[in-house]
């Protein structure tokens, strides 16, 4: 290992994570344009030099300074006096100088004309900054559903990068703050690529057209085998009817919402409970409210593992109530007793205020048993 890696891991400093497709070959195609005034450029600061030297015996740094000031034509004068060949030469050096800037100058007017110069180097940043995320959620396509579910990803403060294949995107991005976007098929290898779903979360595909979600979640499943991710990948979608759900969740969708059950449920909730979905939409469906309702898992190394639920004691150290077990086999146990066993990688539904919330999480993730359990 060398000296500078050596000093980097002793400082914990990392190298910052590079995007999957850098568009390093577009970018440096449109700097193309500029190689011939950059050629020209340092072609007369050599012709230049050399004649200064040859025709009026001028020392190398007299030479190159004069050249330089001759060929920018910024009028400085001569710092040496000149022989009438080499003022001949002189005015020669600054016509010449003056044809290379306007070339530049044309190039460069051409080039900002175009935009894509400009265009390629905003997509490379971006790319550059969604390659930085971690356990964020690839959003697919822009429509009605996925403007809401943005919303609220921005509003959680939970990362996001909207892939779609519309030309205005970026129009669009503005316009309803998506920060991060790509200009893409969500299925394709550039869409995966682009949007960095190796370190993603997830993915969320709300396509109008069942066969586009069908597509997203069958390229997503194989690009995880692809890369031999040990946590697969969380995906969510939405499906018209109960025929198109099923086909998903054998596809690989974790999670499918059918627009219509879930409104048929809620209004079947208004219907029998109102006073119940009026609490429901008061606490549980908004943000920054006092109550608040989020799973936990308790894995294998967790000193809860095995415990009772009373051992954990979270009324008293979070004011926060279990209110249901998940078991592993998916078994679900509502109001559990305090002498109930909590298994290893189960869930526990929790539900209090968001902070008593986190700190149960935290709580609940130490391998050993917590010191505030020695004072309650």
């Amino acid at each position: 290992m060398s000296a500078i890696a050596t000093l980097k891991t002793f400082l914990g400093w990392r190298s910052a994570p590079k995007p999957h497709i850098t568009l390093n070959d577009e970018y440096y195609s449109h700097l193309a344009s500029f190689r011939l005034p950059l050629i020209l450029t340092v072609f007369m600061m050599l012709i230049g030099t050399m004649g200064y030297m040859i025709i009026d015996d001028f020392p190398l740094m007299d030479a190159i300074y004069q050249t330089g000031v001759t060929f920018t034509t910024v009028g400085f004068g001569e710092i040496r006096p000149i022989s009438d060949l080499g003022r001949i030469f002189t005015i020669t050096l600054i016509i010449f100088g003056f044809i290379v800037f306007s070339i530049a100058i044309g190039i460069i007017v051409e080039v900002v004309k175009k935009g894509e110069f400009q265009k390629t180097a905003k997509e490379r940043t971006m790319l550059y900054e969604i390659a930085r995320l971690k356990y964020h959620f690839v959003v697919c396509y822009h429509n009605e559903f996925t403007i809401q579910v943005t919303k609220e990803l921005r509003a959680n403060h939970i990362p996001f990068v909207v892939v779609d294949p519309r030309e205005d995107l970026e129009e669009i991005a503005k316009k309803y703050r998506y920060p991060y976007f790509v200009s893409a098929q969500p299925h394709t290898q550039e869409g995966i690529l682009k949007s960095h779903l190796s370190s993603a979360k997830g993915l969320i595909t709300l396509a109008d057209n069942v066969a586009d979600n069908i597509a997203a979640i069958a390229s997503t499943r194989l690009y995880e085998t692809e890369i031999h991710r040990a946590r697969k990948f969380l995906i969510i979608s939405s499906a018209q009817n109960q025929e198109d759900d099923e086909k998903l969740l054998k596809l690989g969708a974790d999670r499918v919402v059918t627009a219509t059950s879930l409104l048929a449920q809620r209004v079947n909730a208004m219907a029998a409970r109102p006073d119940m979905e009026n609490l429901l939409q008061e606490f549980l469906y908004k943000r920054d409210t006092p109550l608040d309702m989020e799973e936990a898992k308790v894995s294998k190394t967790s000193w809860l593992a095995l415990k009772m639920i009373k051992t954990a004691r979270l009324r008293d150290i979070a004011n926060v109530t279990i209110i249901g077990i998940r078991q592993k086999d998916d078994k679900f146990i509502p109001m559990p007793k305090g002498d109930i066993i909590i298994m290893p990688e189960s869930k526990l539904l929790l539900i209090g205020t968001s902070e008593g919330i986190s700190k149960a999480k935290k709580i609940i993730r130490k391998k050993e048993k917590p010191e505030e359990l020695k004072y309650v």
